[in-house]
């Protein structure tokens, strides 16, 4: 009698441990995002994984049949993700989907990203969808989440914000470094080129002038005329480098980098491929840009 009243006792004492929240993440950034929230108390799924393209990504069934515990979706959203609706319909009364970008404020521009023949995404003709290259916003993003578990599992609602407090506090820091970083470039070589439209937040706020490089995100090449208009054009706009994208094939940025004075830089991160975190990529990102910019010959 008394052993069976110390049990009781101990399972009285000892925390309940809630089950574990099996999230969906549609995202590679998201992905990073939900484990610093959720900690022990979330399961992430990344359906798109760290080396997969959120512009020419759709889940298949065998993507959702791995998603099949999760009462969470978790969407970049602004437009990115054309394939919601028909997500929604699929997990209606099993899972909720959560666009992390819809509160956050939004710039102007479509994405021009370029698009496989197979695919019809409509990223939206006055958004820019690409919110995680401001840190600022990454760092609100991370309250969004923070509610939206607490909402699913309020039980563990002190453990999310304290995640979410330790987290922010470490954008916090990775802001001040860019800061700081940035700062050596002198002012008048700010001009961000790039052949892909997708840094327009991290030009908003660390005060560089975007210069997308129209049209050299594709495979064709540019003809003779116009790749003098090109070459015209950044040099009038004082461009001393154009930066490509990580993994992408840079030919024709070396054909129009060739002989002109303009340097073809490191490559840059759009989405998170191929990184482990979002701090990397940022990391990686401004080193770029710092490295590119301050170059002295």
């Amino acid at each position: 009698m008394l052993r069976r009243l110390l049990t009781a006792l101990v399972f009285l004492i000892l925390p309940v441990h809630a089950e574990t929240m099996t999230v969906a993440v549609l995202h590679p950034l998201l992905a990073d995002l939900a484990k610093q929230v959720g900690g022990d108390h979330v399961e992430v799924v990344e359906l798109i994984g760290p080396n997969g393209d959120p512009h020419h990504f759709e889940p298949a069934p065998e993507d959702l049949k791995r998603a099949e515990t999760a009462t969470l979706f978790l969407a970049s959203g602004m437009g990115l993700e054309s394939y919601l609706p028909k997500l929604k319909a699929i997990i209606a009364g099993k899972a909720r989907l959560v666009e992390v970008g819809a509160t956050l404020p939004s710039l102007e521009g479509a994405c021009d990203h370029d698009h496989e023949d197979d695919h019809d995404h409509d990223h939206g003709h006055a958004i820019d969808p690409h919110w995680w290259h401001s840190i600022d916003l990454f760092r609100r993003a991370t309250t969004v989440v923070a509610e939206t578990f607490i909402a699913e599992q309020p039980e563990n609602a002190d453990e999310f914000r304290k995640n979410a407090t330790a987290y922010r506090s470490q954008l916090d820091d990775l802001e001040r470094w860019a800061k700081k970083e940035i700062a050596k470039i002198p002012r008048d070589r700010r001009h961000l080129a790039t052949a892909h439209t997708a840094f327009n937040y991290l030009c908003k706020d660390f005060g560089f002038t975007p210069h997308p490089v129209q049209g050299l995100n594709r495979e064709q090449m540019p003809d003779p005329k116009q790749l003098a208009e090109l070459v015209a054009e950044l040099k009038k706009d004082h461009i001393v480098a154009i930066f490509p994208e990580k993994e992408s094939n840079p030919k024709i940025l070396e054909t129009l980098t060739h002989d002109t004075g303009i340097r073809l830089a490191d490559p840059l991160v759009a989405d998170g491929k191929g990184m482990t975190s979002y701090e990397q990529m940022m990391r990686h990102n401004i080193d770029a840009i710092v490295k590119g910019l301050s170059y002295e010959p």
